[in-house]
């Protein structure tokens, strides 16, 4: 059975995005770099909405990724090779390796693919990690030492959740990885 993962960076105030929509404060050093490469060997599937899809796919496909330096180009390697599913209504088609689910169907989808996959289901995107919040076993936020003022937050705003923290990584430059699952009621 798949585990669905809802990992992203945010900003010490809780943001995935600065006010002006910008993520350019999550940008990794190389030591936190080689941990998402790490992870993202270790994933099955990404699950995307539309917005992350977009800035993910533009970025990590173009072929300076893959000509880029030895840990930029592992992830793009890895990225590549990763199905991904695209969440979106707007979207008439996406990249090869990937594929498109209209969002009325999004429960339904990632019903199915927990229960037919083996490993992580890495979801991005705060839309639709807000749409699936029932479903998300565990909460993966990389926190960066970056205050951000606003913009967008991780958790859903008037979401409540009772968590239990099982793992946490300190990085060097300040950056820490947690990895928290629903405690029991």
């Amino acid at each position: 059975m798949g585990t669905l993962c809802f990992a992203m960076s945010i900003s010490v105030d809780g943001y995935i995005e600065d006010p002006t929509g910008s993520i350019g404060f999550s940008e990794p050093d190389e030591e936190v770099h080689r941990f998402h490469n790490q992870r993202t060997r270790a994933t099955a599937a990404f699950l995307f909405g539309r917005g992350l899809y977009e800035v993910m796919e533009d970025f990590w496909t173009a072929p300076e990724r893959a000509d880029g330096g030895d840990v930029e180009a592992e992830f793009a390697r890895e990225y590549v090779a990763t199905p991904r599913v695209v969440f979106s209504d707007s979207l008439k088609s996406v990249a090869p390796g990937c594929r498109l689910v209209r969002r009325a169907d999004a429960v339904a989808e990632v019903v199915r693919l927990k229960r037919e996959t083996d490993g992580d289901l890495g979801l991005g995107g705060a839309g639709l990690a807000a749409s699936l919040l029932d479903l998300i076993d565990e909460f993966q936020p990389t926190v960066v030492p970056a205050f951000t003022g606003g913009g967008k937050p991780y958790f859903p705003l008037g979401a409540h959740l009772q968590l239990r923290l099982v793992e946490q990584r300190a990085f060097r430059n300040g950056t820490v990885h947690l990895r928290y699952v629903r405690s029991e009621q």
